[in-house]
């Protein structure tokens, strides 16, 4: 990954025109991770949410994630915005009329919003959200579908341990896919690189480097002490852990291609299922960190630019629709720039035109948005499983220390991790750490029938 990286760059500062036409190999790669997102968000979340006894205990953990992913939000729009303030990086750019251009092009794909956004939640058909790769609209399937699967208690389990299987088999499809990211990485950054173009990146950098160096105080400061404290864990421990996941990103320029590892690691790391399976599906369309100082930097950077530089209150009002516009975007590459156009369109018009001062390099900046959201979501999913009781930190000690390896051949974790992860475990006090018996295990296996008495065991259908 990282030798395929480095060649891509220096093809596109080479030989340009010839790196442009590679762009296929890096289109062809994200699309074939998107199609299994929408199968791995289902089977998670419907594990997650049918594997606790009681719904009560599914809108704890939702509730609580939902109330951090929105207070997370306002820190990261404050953060931006006073980073923004400070740097002031649109002055002394200049506006020309092919860029207007690119700007109202934006403006003109971008997302629905209020009661429309609402509305294109729910699916044509049960299926289509499958098919069509809608975020949101598989999450509303899946709660649908994990409720029903826990209202029909043990008549259910059967179905619950077929969907286990099926997450198997769908991260052992992820596993073969992921030899092909070397090949997407070079043909992304090679046309990325090569389309951009040097000039550009000069002129560009006040802001690309701000931008950058926000995010990273963002992730050591903000969320490095969120987890110091609320879990006592290591920041660093916890992305050197994740390491291989934010060099995929990098290079795919979206934290999609890395949500289905995430969601294995969580669960390898300690967290258990029931509050990966909430917290990392909804975190993906929720919790937007990067995003969220994105919304703010770029704003500001167009009014500067522009000059027509924006009051504190204007700056308020607008980030506050921007907080919710965004939502949804679930770590799609580009999505930022697509709700930057909803609400400039809608709060400040005359800047729509701005936004082609920034398309040019919002693919560098696309990088740093997912990293940042990859990073919150760890962060998140850690702190809510402690919150929870659904954390297991001596085994989170382990992995971290490498005693325990997470299998990179097929995404799954070992037998102990697999005992930890028990589908049927209850979120309590010590959820995580003493799962709950599978009924649906032979009694043998539950310490009863001959096995226990040390005669051979006997298969029960």
């Amino acid at each position: 990954m990282i030798a395929a990286s480095i060649a891509g760059i220096v093809l596109g500062l080479a030989a340009p025109d010839t790196a442009v036409q590679l762009k296929p190999l890096g289109t062809g790669f994200v699309n074939l991770i998107r199609m299994m997102i929408s199968p791995v968000i289902f089977c998670t979340l419907v594990l997650g949410i049918g594997s606790v006894r009681r719904a009560a205990q599914v809108g704890r953990v939702g509730g609580l994630a939902l109330g951090y992913f929105v207070a997370m939000s306002f820190v990261a729009l404050a953060v931006g915005l006073a980073v923004g303030n400070v740097l002031h990086p649109g002055s002394g750019l200049h506006l020309t009329s092919a860029l207007k251009g690119a700007g109202q092009a934006q403006a003109a794909g971008a997302p629905p919003e209020g009661v429309d956004f609402v509305l294109s939640i729910i699916p044509t058909t049960f299926v289509s959200a499958f098919t069509e790769g809608q975020v949101l609209q598989t999450l509303l399937v899946a709660l649908l579908a994990g409720f029903a699967l826990q209202a029909l208690g043990r008549a259910g389990e059967p179905v619950l341990r077929g969907i286990g299987h099926l997450q198997k088999l769908i991260f052992r499809v992820m596993s073969m896919i992921l030899w092909a990211a070397p090949v997407g990485a070079f043909g992304a950054l090679a046309a990325v690189v090569g389309s951009a173009g040097v000039d550009a990146l000069k002129a560009l950098a006040t802001i690309m480097l701000g931008f950058y160096a926000t995010c990273l105080i963002f992730v050591v400061v903000v969320l490095g002490a969120l987890l110091w404290i609320g879990a006592r864990i290591n920041l660093f421990r916890l992305l050197r852990y994740l390491a291989r996941d934010f060099l995929l990103i990098v290079s795919t320029s979206s934290s999609e291609s890395a949500l289905p590892r995430l969601i294995a690691k969580m669960e390898h790391l300690g967290v258990s299922r029931p509050v990966v399976g909430i917290t990392v599906p909804a975190g993906y369309s929720f919790n937007l960190d990067g995003t969220m100082i994105y919304l703010t930097m770029a704003s500001l950077f167009i009014a500067d630019a522009m000059g027509k530089p924006l009051a504190f209150g204007e700056q308020i009002s607008l980030l506050l629709f921007m907080m919710v516009a965004s939502k949804g975007a679930a770590g799609v590459s580009g999505s930022g720039l697509a709700s930057l156009a909803t609400g400039l369109q809608s709060h400040k018009p005359a800047l729509v035109d701005g936004i082609g001062l920034i398309v040019g390099i919002d693919r560098f900046m696309s990088e740093a948005r997912a990293l940042t959201n990859f990073a919150g979501n760890a962060v998140a999913t850690v702190l809510i499983g402690t919150w929870t009781g659904g954390f297991d930190r001596s085994r989170a000690d382990r992995v971290l220390a490498g005693d325990l390896p997470f299998d990179e051949a097929t995404l799954l974790a070992d037998a102990d991790a697999d005992a930890h992860a028990d589908p049927h475990v209850h979120l309590g006090k010590d959820s995580g750490k003493h799962p709950a018996p599978d009924p649906l295990k032979e009694p043998a296996a539950l310490g009863h029938g001959p096995a226990a008495a040390g005669a051979p065991a006997t298969p029960q259908v």
